[in-house]
């Protein structure tokens, strides 16, 4: 049941956004309003480490981009007076310069979203947003720019500390940005550091953990059930901190991918992560296909399955398959290329090559020639990781 300051906060939510989403549409045009396909929204306490580990999240995750940091997207003397009490920035302000920030080019690959969102009314947002790109891309699906609007992938993920650990990271960034600046000052070499006023005050800076406590983690899970929800342990060292990253961001092709894209290759079996970067070029051909040549992605997903899967299975131990397959199908513009992604996907190291056969049919009663029949063979070499290499690993 929803009870009366969660209908307030959704009131609210959707007066922001709509009036926001409003803005954009007269500005950009609708048609032009292509955000990218994979949103991180990441947050942390206090403290828990996002400047120093968004890097290596944006290397795991294959991003180029810089991250997107609300703080100073949101860097206005006004605002900086609130958060320099503590308090947040309002959620309009928030909402509306944050979208505007996501239609930009350079994120067209993924975004990292560093301090969004942090209140219950910008978790309704991202709801919203959400549920406008999935609009846009039913929209503009048969449209030339249908590829464009892919399915989006929305990502939470919350680096947690507890709240001593918040308040000694702050006190102890503060005396390093405090020594910084007086060297800075003493030498005249160097660049200033902004210094929160939370950064030198016990209280300051418990009473800013409790505001993430009270009311941006709860906001946060308010998304566990509907996007992939990442809760990363960040009280540790750097190093044990950036495995429980990898390991928690380990590739879902069934976040990836379109539903539909994923439901036509689910049957076949996942071996290996692949690297992150081809993955990503990987899964915009997989949805492609899907897009534009969905009744021959279907045929071809079959074939695999059917067809190569089988003697992949009497292979396992090995590590090493060869298959030779006479089908048509295979000789058609793009099955080759679609038989090897899918192959990939699955964490396969496949190669093709090709051969025509003479096959002898009869003898010419007059010359004594043979006369033969050719026929074309599709050969596939593939490579995976066998029990043994995993038993040995062990």
């Amino acid at each position: 049941m929803v009870n009366g300051a969660d209908k307030l906060d959704l009131r609210n939510a959707n007066q922001i956004f709509t009036a926001a989403w409003s803005e954009l549409k007269k500005q950009y045009g609708r048609e032009n309003l292509c955000f990218p396909k994979e949103i991180m929204w990441l947050g942390g306490a206090p403290g828990s480490g996002k400047g120093t580990n968004t890097p290596f999240i944006l290397r795991e995750r294959g991003l180029t981009a810089d991250p997107i940091v609300m703080s100073a997207l949101l860097d206005t003397p006004a605002m900086q007076e609130l958060k320099d009490r503590g308090h947040l920035v309002g959620d309009y302000d928030a909402v509306k310069v944050l979208l505007e920030e996501l239609l930009k080019e350079e994120y067209e690959s993924g975004a990292v979203v560093d301090g969004f969102p942090r209140t219950k009314v910008q978790v309704e947002c991202v709801r919203l947003l959400y549920q406008k790109m999935l609009e846009l891309r039913k929209e503009f699906f048969d449209a030339p720019t249908g590829p464009s609007f892919r399915r989006p992938i929305f990502r939470i993920t919350v680096l947690y500390v507890t709240e001593q650990v918040s308040i000694d990271r702050q006190l102890s960034r503060g005396q390093k940005i405090q020594a910084h600046n007086e060297e800075v000052k003493t030498t005249g070499s160097g660049e200033l550091q902004e210094l929160r006023p939370t950064d030198l005050d016990p209280e300051l800076a418990r009473g800013r953990y409790r505001v993430f406590k009270e009311h941006t983690l709860d906001a946060l899970q308010g998304l566990r059930d509907i996007f992939h929800y990442h809760f990363v342990d960040a009280n540790g060292a750097i190093a044990s901190i950036e495995k429980k990253i990898t390991a928690d961001f380990q590739y879902q092709s069934s976040l990836e991918l379109d539903e539909d894209t994923y439901d036509t290759i689910r049957n076949i079996p996942l071996a290996t992560s692949i690297a992150l970067h081809a993955r990503q070029e990987l899964v915009r051909r997989l949805d492609n296909y899907r897009h534009r040549h969905s009744e021959l992605f279907g045929r071809v997903s079959k074939v695999v399955e059917e067809e190569i899967v089988p003697v992949l299975l009497l292979h396992a131990a090995v590590g090493r398959a060869k298959v030779s397959l006479e089908n048509t199908l295979l000789g058609q513009t793009h099955a080759l290329e679609m038989a090897v992604d899918i192959l990939t996907e699955r964490g396969f190291y496949p190669s093709i090559s090709k051969a025509d056969q003479l096959i002898p049919m009869r003898v010419d009663s007059e010359t004594g020639a043979i006369i033969n029949a050719s026929r074309r063979l599709w050969m596939f070499e593939i490579l995976f990781t066998s029990s043994q290499i995993r038993r040995g690993a062990n």
